[in-house]
């Protein structure tokens, strides 16, 4: 199995997809999921994660960040998948991995692209069969959003108007809700869009070309190609399918 990819450049969004070893249902209870939450309010507090979305399911998670540089998501992954694992197999008398080999990366250009991804972690239990609305599903930042916690929270609300050009984080919530349902209302809703969790980089032609010029030294060969997400900066072999 190819190796999950990771090639941050400071100041980009990055998508980061991680799911349980073999695609174990390691998740599914509703403790070891409240524990991933807790572990990512931590890492957020301990670090300074920009976390901008994220969704925990019964086998795998999303997690969208922005980077501020320090090595801040390299230390909140560590931290955040080590301790969900240890304490998941401490509690059940288990041994052996939790996570499926590293976590994938993906650089999201902050415009439209942002928006879309947003949307499409928001609906990933709904294109699974297991909610009809997003805000069912409490185990994510669309949840959070549209009920945000004076205390515990982990969105960075400040950075999510920014780079959305919101004036306030109600303006924010009634966005969302849009355009959550307009995606739900297209007939394409439960196809799996392959560029957000395989590619490395998703945007308009000059962003994907640069992030692909960009990543050249480490990962020659890969190419840009034209999709229905945006341009994607695509892997030779894909690694995650989530």
């Amino acid at each position: 199995m190819a190796r999950a990819h990771r090639h941050f450049v400071p100041g980009q969004i990055w998508h980061l997809t991680q799911r349980c070893h073999q695609r174990e249902h390691l998740l599914r209870a509703e403790p070891e999921r409240r524990r991933w939450m807790y572990w990512l309010y931590q890492v957020r507090k301990r670090y300074g994660l920009s976390v901008l979305n994220y969704i925990v399911t019964r086998n795998h998670i999303h997690l969208l960040v922005r980077d501020t540089g320090d090595g801040v998501i390299a230390s909140s992954m560590q931290l955040l998948s080590a301790r969900t694992a240890q304490e998941f197999n401490h509690h059940k008398q288990r041994r052996g991995a939790f996570w499926e080999d590293r976590y994938h990366a993906t650089a999201v250009q902050s415009d439209l692209h942002l928006a879309r991804c947003l949307v499409y972690i928001d609906l990933n239990m709904v294109r699974a069969g297991v909610v009809a609305h997003p805000s069912e599903w409490r185990w994510s930042g669309y949840a959070e959003l549209q009920c945000p916690k004076r205390r515990g929270g982990r969105l960075d609300y400040d950075a999510l108007c920014e780079l959305l050009r919101c004036g306030s984080l109600r303006e924010l919530q009634l966005a969302r809700v849009s355009w959550v349902q307009q995606r739900m209302e297209e007939h394409r809703l439960l196809e799996r869009e392959a560029a957000w969790t395989e590619g490395l980089a998703v945007g308009t032609f000059s962003f994907a070309l640069g992030m692909q010029r960009r990543l050249a030294a480490s990962q020659p060969g890969r190419r840009t190609v034209e999709t229905p997400s945006g341009y994607v900066v695509r892997e030779p072999m894909a690694a995650y399918a989530v």
